[in-house]
């Protein structure tokens, strides 16, 4: 069957195809966030991993094949292009620019959904190339490092997309302190006294999802003197 969990970024500037596009995926098990041009994408893009990324060619602005080409110097997600165009001259030029599939509009959202999974299949496996744990024990949480998810039990723990950051960031430097500009830095946002103060309330939230008692936290520690510290069992 499919990756329940995997994570899909939807680009294209028609909110008609965007809006059906995440519903129809959300019901078929996905995770799904929307953008609504290459700028608002990027933005998404700078503060979170995806699995893959649907993405319409012909967009105002930045389009879809420059975007493509862009992301690939740096990221190897998979990319899907959405195109009006069927012409194999455009999705030669597609698959040129980096992407892994090509889907000419009008489609039946049932391909897009088997194109998906075909792509999500191909994908290697990275994590028998690292070495370091994939899950970090908060005593009765459990933090998947490569998925970027929090489980207590059986039962997923939610979290907020800032939330999902500072565990990324944290878990990347367990046991080391982290300091409030640094974080602040890390989460991509402007330097600044009421963004640190923004970091502190985020911080308490995610306490309260993690420790038993937050008023004296044993897992997500404040460090005197040099910032918030991420103490795995």
């Amino acid at each position: 069957m499919m990756d329940m969990d995997a994570h899909l970024l939807i680009v294209d500037d028609d909110e008609r195809i965007r809006t059906l596009l995440q519903k129809f995926l959300m019901r078929n098990g996905f995770l799904v966030t929307a953008a609504r041009d290459a700028a608002h994408a990027r933005r998404i893009l700078a503060g979170l991993d995806f699995d893959l990324i649907v993405l319409d060619v012909m967009m105002p602005g930045e389009d879809g094949l420059s975007l493509t080409q862009s992301l690939r110097e740096t990221m190897q997600t998979p990319i899907m292009l959405l195109t009006a165009k069927g012409e194999t001259g455009n999705r030669i030029e597609g698959l040129e620019a980096g992407a892994d599939d090509y889907l000419a509009k009008p489609f039946e959202p049932k391909e897009l959904l088997l194109r998906i999974n075909a792509i999500l299949r191909r994908m290697p496996d990275t994590s028998a190339q690292d070495a370091a744990p994939k899950v970090l024990s908060l005593g009765p949480i459990r933090y998947d490092l490569e998925r970027g998810e929090m489980w207590q039990g059986d039962d997923l723990v939610r979290l907020t997309a800032t939330e999902v950051q500072l565990m990324k960031i944290f878990a990347a430097q367990p046991g080391v302190p982290l300091s409030r500009a640094k974080l602040v830095e890390e989460l991509g946002r402007d330097r600044g006294q009421a963004q640190e103060r923004a970091v502190d309330v985020q911080i308490t939230r995610l306490r309260r999802k993690i420790e038993d008692n937050p008023k004296q936290p044993r897992y997500l520690q404040t460090v005197r003197g040099a910032g918030y510290m991420l103490a795995p069992d």
